[in-house]
């Protein structure tokens, strides 16, 4: 199993298009995807950025989490429980990269996903594709 490795970092702005523009400007990333809540991901072909709309009701401006790709997320979780943290929580299915959230000691959230960063799938896709590897094992 190789080693997780950060493939995602997500900031808030209060102009996520704007914002994103800068990076594609400024350091030729390109755009992966807009979503309706003007949230713009980004990727330089290796990590992904997420800019994320600020809202008033949530934190400031600045980074927000970053993302794990791992081979497998069951082992992970026992080690991060070990060190007294509670299990990651499973991501709400409209996202379209991460599985599962957590939090370091000291409150820094932190994505966990198996599916990786590179590629756009929603948490049905991902459950259909496990149902279908479940089927290949039994067969």
């Amino acid at each position: 199993m190789s080693k997780p490795k950060i493939r995602h970092l997500a900031i808030k702005s209060p102009d996520p298009a704007r914002l994103a523009a800068f990076y594609c400007d400024a350091f030729d990333m390109e755009i992966i995807l807009r979503q309706d809540s003007g949230a713009h991901y980004l990727s330089d072909g290796y990590l992904t950025l997420a800019i994320l709309q600020c809202r008033p009701e949530d934190s400031p401006p600045g980074l927000n989490h970053f993302g794990f790709a791992v081979d497998e997320a069951e082992s992970l979780s026992d080690k991060l429980q070990a060190h007294g943290l509670p299990e990651p929580k499973v991501r709400p299915s409209n996202r379209p990269y991460a599985e599962l959230r957590g939090m370091d000691p000291d409150g820094n959230l932190y994505d966990i996903s198996v599916h990786g960063f590179e590629t756009e799938e929603y948490l049905p896709e991902r459950t259909a594709k496990q149902g279908h590897k479940s089927k290949e094992k039994v067969g």
